[in-house]
């Protein structure tokens, strides 16, 4: 039986002095998630296997040679590194949900609703400012009166809350406070800078819009050939629900 047991040593590459003189290295600080252990005991009972326990005889002191590095094939950890660790993992498990919770859009089934729809593909690239959509829509307002306008739509998501939009119980329609507003009927026309872009009215060719971040403009003639540099036009069919709704994407790089 002491052979058994120096011969089970021999396999681990462990003498008892060698465990006894030996300095821990510090662990390397790798990226694998450790949200699924309940306590650091756990993790180091994830590395135990059946011929540790036959052998020692002592769960308690199979931990510790996890804990040393002599047992186990995952990465060697302290406590303190366990716990920050895991409280990284949780971190960023909740800020993956909030984030997925933040986006009013999500989750929900648009299909019957083409305008909804694409605002809902939109809605995070705008939020995170990869993307400032410009949003034309033509449409009588509450009083029914002809109204058309372009939207900021990244700015309208910071001021305002689309859950109402998106569950149908809110109609988007251009405010006197957006990019654009014409009322068709009383002629009101109102036209304001965003944080995202910059009205230029007097231009020979139309309307158009500078963004502030990369400067490049946004031609929303339809008429014109394309957009601008970085940006799509984009039709939408909003299925009788607006008489005209077309989106304007932009990609927004930095100046360098």
């Amino acid at each position: 039986e002491f052979q058994t047991f120096q011969h089970y040593f021999k396999q681990i590459n462990l003498s008892i002095p060698h465990l006894m003189d030996s300095v821990l290295e510090e662990a390397p600080s790798g990226g694998d998630s450790f949200a699924e252990f309940a306590t650091y005991e756990d993790f180091l009972n994830s590395q135990i296997t059946a011929m540790d326990l036959y052998y020692l005889e002592d769960e308690e002191l199979a931990r510790q040679l996890v804990e040393l590095g002599y047992r186990g094939s995952g990465e060697v950890l302290k406590r303190e590194e366990f716990e920050a660790r895991k409280q990284l993992a949780e971190a960023s498990r909740l800020s993956k949900r909030s984030q997925k919770k933040s986006l009013a859009g999500a989750g929900k089934d648009l299909s019957s609703q083409p305008f909804l729809e694409a605002l809902a593909k939109r809605e995070e690239a705008n939020k995170t400012g990869k993307m400032t959509s410009i949003i034309f829509i033509r449409d009588k307002n509450a009083r029914g009166q002809e109204i058309s306008g372009y939207i900021d739509y990244a700015h309208r998501l910071k001021t305002e809350d689309f859950e109402p939009y998106f569950n149908g119980k809110k109609r988007l329609l251009p405010k006197l406070s957006d990019l654009s507003f014409y009322n068709w009927e009383t002629q009101k026309s109102t036209s304001n800078a965003t944080p995202n872009y910059q009205v230029i009215a007097d231009n020979a060719s139309g309307l158009l819009f500078k963004n502030k971040r990369d400067r490049k403009i946004v031609n929303v003639d339809p008429k014109a050939s394309r957009p601008g540099d970085n940006s799509t036009r984009v039709p939408i069919a909003s299925s009788g629900q607006y008489t005209q709704v077309v989106i304007y994407d932009h990609i927004t790089r930095r100046k360098t």
